[in-house]
């Protein structure tokens, strides 16, 4: 293998070191940061986010709550969890387990949370800070790109950069704070500059009605994120010496032996001979935007204090 390997593990591990000391000096001062994630239905996966979560506060000092809500539920129900933890000084980082149960509007109870307490980073609010190149709570997946492309040490200045996937949580964030001059404070405090990259966002149209691997081939740094078929971006799509950031997480069963195999958005044994640096799945960025989250949160906590 001739490609870095940008494991997540390191990079998450000096996060959660940062975050554990700024939590120490918060209860030295009376605060204890507090997450709470609300968790509607009974999804399996959600619940097993839920159970990392707490798991991982809890090796930093951080209190974690999960409110189980049925899943009937309705809208206006959901609306009113959500104020009743908007109103509650105890709580600094607040969260909406997704997915929703059907008939909910995920966005719509989302957009409720109070901005300081959105450790997600996905409220109007905080997005449009995103756009602002002023981000407060940043997309927890987003920032987790940020940190990978900080880990491969490349200036990304003037870099062509191409991101495969725009949802709000993760592609349209990442290649906005991609786009802008400059990354402030990695997990020491450090501000350095990162981005100032110029970005092309790539999505279902572009496969579509375009040519996709005419825009990853151009790509000095690629962002992937969509999660639908393991080897989207197969080995002749990617520019040698290219930076790869693999954000997706593909779970296919093995029809014969049952057991279930974890997969990126990019083809990795055919991407580990060409390029420069790629992420691991699993072990990339998954690792880190728990790390994130938590750090989020403590900026949360702080804020208010504030």
């Amino acid at each position: 293998m001739s490609a870095k390997l940008l494991e997540g593990k390191p990079i998450a591990e000096e996060i959660r070191a940062q975050v554990k000391a700024e939590v120490e000096g918060l209860k030295a001062k009376g605060a204890t940061p507090k997450l709470v994630a609300i968790l509607a239905g009974e999804n399996p996966g959600a619940k097993f986010y839920a159970g990392a979560q707490e798991k991982a506060c809890a090796a930093v000092g951080i209190d974690y709550e999960l409110e189980q809500l049925s899943a009937d539920i309705s809208q206006a129900d959901l609306a009113g969890a959500i104020e009743r933890r908007n109103a509650d000084d105890s709580v600094h980082g607040l969260l909406l387990l997704m997915p929703v149960p059907k008939g909910i509007n995920g966005a719509e109870a989302q957009a409720l949370i109070d901005p300081r307490k959105d450790v997600d980073g996905v409220s109007p609010a905080n997005l449009g800070q995103v756009v602002l190149g002023q981000p407060k709570l940043a997309p927890c997946t987003a920032m987790s790109v940020i940190e990978m492309v900080r880990a491969s040490g490349v200036d990304a200045y003037g870099k062509e950069v191409v991101v495969v996937g725009s949802s709000e949580i993760v592609g349209k964030p990442a290649a906005l704070l991609l786009m802008d001059k400059y990354i402030t404070a990695d997990a020491k405090g450090k501000t350095d500059r990162l981005a100032g990259a110029t970005v092309t966002v790539c999505h279902i149209g572009t496969s579509e009605r375009g040519d996709l691997g005419a825009h990853t081939r151009r790509a000095d740094i690629l962002v992937t994120a969509v999660g639908v078929k393991p080897g989207l971006i197969s080995g002749d799509m990617l520019k040698p010496g290219a930076i790869v950031i693999d954000v997706a997480t593909i779970r296919v069963k093995d029809p014969e032996t049952g057991k279930t195999k974890t997969y990126g958005d990019v083809d990795f044994e055919a991407a580990k001979e060409k390029v420069a640096a790629i992420t691991p799945v699993p072990g990339g960025v998954g690792v880190v935007t728990t790390a994130i989250l938590l750090r989020n949160t403590v900026e949360a906590a702080k804020w208010q204090a504030s």
